[in-house]
């Protein structure tokens, strides 16, 4: 019986070896069964994203509705008035060798059901005929009052003030723009300036 175990213990690595060195078909470790090799990838399909909606656009005077990116937010917006250049309100305080103030008058009313608890100064900007945009500047000028930084407004409440922002003073501004959620909502209102 042992001689036995011994002799198919035998065959079988013979079977084995011949196995590993046999040239009969050379084609065969190299190339996959064609019943599991498994098919091409296809191209994996992406539904693009489509682009944010061009903001609603007005000029000097008109009222823009915007809305928030959450149920209820929505806003009233006009721009009153521009002061370029907006004078600052001491000669202690002005903006970068170079630059000039712009003052924008914003009159903002909550017509949503939330409340509206944000900053306009972060929501807003200047874009001159160039394409460049500017930001807010911590600034106040002779035109008016300042607009309050952080601003709650309940159903129906109004806020109205300035936005100071610097620019150089070769740019030409041609609009403004606001949106909700600091800036962030994907629908804007956009005045085109004179």
């Amino acid at each position: 019986m042992r001689r036995t175990s011994l002799a198919a213990i035998g065959a079988a690595l013979i079977l084995g070896l011949t196995a590993c060195t046999d040239d009969s078909d050379p084609e065969a470790t190299t190339k996959p069964d064609s019943k599991t090799s498994t098919p091409a990838t296809e191209p994996t399909k992406t539904t693009a994203t489509p682009p944010p909606p061009a903001p609603q656009a007005g000029g000097i005077g008109d009222t823009i509705t915007v809305n928030g990116n959450e149920d209820g937010q929505k806003l009233s917006v006009t721009l009153k008035r521009v002061s370029d250049p907006g004078v600052p309100t001491t000669e202690f305080n002005g903006p970068g060798k170079g630059n000039r103030w712009i003052g924008i008058e914003l009159e903002i009313k909550n017509t949503g059901t939330a409340v509206y608890a944000d900053t306009p100064a972060i929501s807003s900007q200047v874009t001159d005929t160039q394409g460049r945009q500017f930001d807010t500047a911590v600034a106040k000028i002779k035109a008016g009052p300042s607009m309050d930084y952080g601003l709650t407004l309940q159903t129906g409440d109004t806020a109205l003030g300035w936005l100071v922002f610097e620019a150089p003073k070769t740019a030409k501004i041609a609009s403004v723009q606001f949106g909700m959620n600091s800036g962030l909502a994907d629908h804007k209102g956009q005045w085109k300036l004179p």
